[in-house]
């Protein structure tokens, strides 16, 4: 079923024509009498993750796992 309502009219009932929408009802919506846009539901489009994308891009030190006794001192509150 599809039904078609003026811009002003979607604007005040936005919610209800959502509802709508997410019940598989066609809304139109029209501008100066003539259909104008489609409200449809949003569908979540998943894209398959690449590892490894930024391989070869990121540079750890040497030293990275090593922690100055400073800094370790400090969090544990000795002076």
């Amino acid at each position: 079923m599809s039904k078609q309502v003026n811009m002003h009219e979607a604007k005040s009932q936005l919610s209800r024509l959502a509802e709508l929408v997410q019940q598989g009802e066609t809304v139109v919506i029209a501008k100066a009498g003539k259909p104008y846009m489609n409200m449809v539901p949003h569908k979540v489009v998943k894209v398959k993750r690449k590892p490894g994308r930024l391989s070869g891009q990121i540079k750890l030190m040497a030293d990275f796992d090593e922690t100055p006794e400073e800094i370790i001192s400090s969090f544990e509150g000795a002076q």
